[in-house]
């Protein structure tokens, strides 16, 4: 799945996206810095199973610190968004392309209030502007979409008696869009049977509500450690309560994580505390502040809470790590070297063909490597599952 990063310009979102990746990008503190989209890896973290095991994994992909599991996830930053992009104004029409294949966003807002509408440095700015601003924005593509087709294709799926839900998922195709998303849409906004009778409002609650379904969405409180954060971040809460919305220091985890690969500190990221290693007296000052100014008033930096947020709560993947009830190693000696991200509700059978196609194919049954009990194909997975795949 992609992770898209979303916000106005000067938020932080290229300093979110260096920390989370530790890829050389371009931060610079006006408008439009990044241009094109930034396409890296981040990381979800989740509690190896290697050491119930009493092994040590050896991951494919990603690492392994202290029985923390990172499993690679993709992650976007795209161009800022200022009011106006879904009719194009500043980098709207690009800013929106880019994100037609994110399957979920992080809308980082400046907490502190130190940035206008625009990105440029201010006081005492309201951050509630921009959520509702982005909504505005994000609510306003989805309903062109839909209007530049409207007339026509309300009346043609009457006429056809083609299934609506249907004909809104091939229209919205490109941004991801599937037919049980409409299908739930459509259940909870109880419109009229005939879509042609819709009002423009209807038309617009229903791609706002698609919008929202198919595109979920968490708000990244960042630079939550500066003055006048608190107070704006408990306001936020306060006006949009169907949002989750969670304090974070891009800047705070950007120096942890460089300081633990420089090896001044030992670190793991999502983590409140670290160690020193080998810092000078100015390096340690520095970690000292971070320590006290926001692991311990925020119990930690938030950057890697988010991206977990985002896909196992948001998303609601699962983790399914493959292993045989015998053998924790594959032929090539590596502990448990795969662990795969699976969409929720997905069974054995589902985890077979992520495996390798073959494996669905000749699918015979599936062993819990913890109990040993054989399980079918129509067997729910369960967070953190570990099984093998036995085939004929």
């Amino acid at each position: 799945m992609l992770i898209g990063l979303v916000g106005k310009p000067s938020v932080g979102k290229s300093t979110f996206f260096k920390a989370a990746t530790l890829a050389e990008i371009e931060i610079a503190s006006y408008p439009f810095t990044t241009i094109k989209a930034n396409h890296g890896v981040g990381y979800v973290k989740v509690d190896c199973i290697d050491k119930e095991f009493d092994a040590q994994c050896n991951p494919n992909h990603g690492f392994c610190i202290n029985h923390q599991r990172f499993v690679p996830i993709d992650l976007m930053d795209v161009a800022g968004l200022v009011e106006g992009a879904s009719e194009g104004k500043g980098l709207g029409n690009q800013f929106l392309d880019d994100l037609r294949q994110a399957d979920v966003f992080i809308h980082i807002v400046d907490a502190s209030g130190k940035t206008d509408a625009e990105g440029k440095p201010t006081e005492g700015y309201d951050p509630c502007k921009d959520v509702k601003m982005l909504d505005k924005e994000l609510d306003n593509w989805y309903y062109n979409i839909l209007m530049k087709v409207w007339k026509t294709f309300a009346r043609k799926t009457e006429m056809e008696k083609s299934k609506f839900s249907e004909a809104v998922a091939t229209q919205f195709s490109g941004l991801k869009v599937d037919e049980n998303q409409v299908k739930d849409v459509l259940l909870k906004i109880d419109f009229p049977e005939r879509p042609s009778t819709w009002s423009d409002e209807q038309v617009f609650e229903f791609a706002s509500a698609l919008r929202k379904k198919s595109k979920p969405m968490i708000i990244a409180a960042n630079k939550c450690d500066i003055e006048g954060a608190k107070e704006n971040i408990k306001k936020m809460q306060d006006s949009f309560p169907d949002y989750l919305i969670y304090p974070c220091s891009a800047d705070a985890e950007l120096a942890l994580r460089q300081a633990a690969k420089s090896e001044v500190i030992e670190y793991i990221p999502g983590e409140k505390d670290f160690k020193i290693i080998n810092a000078e007296a100015k390096q340690k000052m520095a970690l000292e502040k971070i320590k006290k100014n926001v692991l311990d008033e925020f119990n930690g930096t938030g950057v890697q809470e988010i991206l977990n947020l985002a896909i196992f709560d948001l998303l609601k993947y699962i983790a399914v790590f493959p292993a045989s009830a015998n053998k924790l190693a594959d032929s090539k000696g590596n502990v448990l070297p795969d662990c795969f991200l699976m969409p929720p509700n997905s069974t054995a059978l589902d985890f077979a063909f992520a495996l390798h196609t073959d494996f669905g194919k000749n699918f015979i049954k599936a062993i819990d490597a913890r109990t040993k009990r054989a399980l079918g194909k129509d067997y729910e997975l369960k967070h953190r599952d570990a099984m093998e795949i036995v085939t004929r």
